[in-house]
């Protein structure tokens, strides 16, 4: 073949339009991983923004637990909840009390301190009992008897003569009310409803009730 010699001008010439080609190619690998040097923290960065929080675990006080504590632990949202249910049964175990502490008093009847209340509370204890008698029994009787006063005595009778007078409303002896006294009542012949249950309860035993009482018995 021919041999052909450039000039040095013309090598220089196309050494330098090589080089360019080549820093040209180098500069644009360059800028390309930069950009993706550049972009990799802030991938980073926006996933640690969006990562959920941890959550710490805490003592049994709410406090941050130490590296001992931490096994142990639980989050605070447990302790709360549990704190919530706690609160809750004390709650209802304490409605509950009241209300048996109100059926409690509704059950207690009351009776007025009076001839009436008296009557009445022996007739409700005579129910239970099984002892017969009315309302109007017991009224006529303790009014030909005491005049309603639960503290009358007779100190001229036969039996005020042989030491045991009759007291109280339907006027009963000592003996008689032993015998006879109910149980639930105050062992006192002079308290209202005693005296009128034993004094029901003798009539009942020789009377049949104490609604067939129309004179002294």
């Amino acid at each position: 073949m021919p041999s052909f010699n450039l000039s040095r001008a013309v090598r220089v010439t196309r050494i330098t339009r090589t080089h360019k080609v080549a820093v040209a190619v180098l500069a644009a690998a360059g800028a390309t991983s930069g950009l993706a040097m550049a972009s990799a923290p802030d991938t980073a960065q926006a996933a640690s923004e969006h990562a959920p929080a941890a959550v710490k675990p805490v003592n049994a006080k709410g406090m941050p637990a130490k590296t001992d504590e931490a096994k142990t632990a639980r989050p605070v949202t447990a302790s709360v909840a549990d704190h919530v249910k706690v609160t809750a049964v004390a709650e209802q175990h304490t409605a509950h009390q009241a209300a048996n502490r109100s059926a409690e008093r509704k059950a207690v009847k009351e009776y007025p301190n009076n001839l009436d209340g008296w009557i009445r509370e022996s007739l409700d204890i005579m129910k239970a009992k099984g002892i017969p008698g009315s309302y109007d029994g017991l009224h006529r009787n303790i009014m030909r008897e005491s005049s309603g006063n639960p503290n009358a005595v007779n100190d001229w009778d036969i039996n005020a003569i042989n030491g045991i007078p009759s007291k109280g409303l339907l006027q009963v002896i000592q003996p008689t009310f032993d015998r006879y006294h109910v149980s639930g009542t105050p062992h006192n012949l002079v308290d209202p409803v005693a005296n009128i249950t034993a004094a029901a309860n003798y009539a009942a035993d020789r009377y049949g009730s104490i609604d067939n009482v129309n004179s002294a018995y």
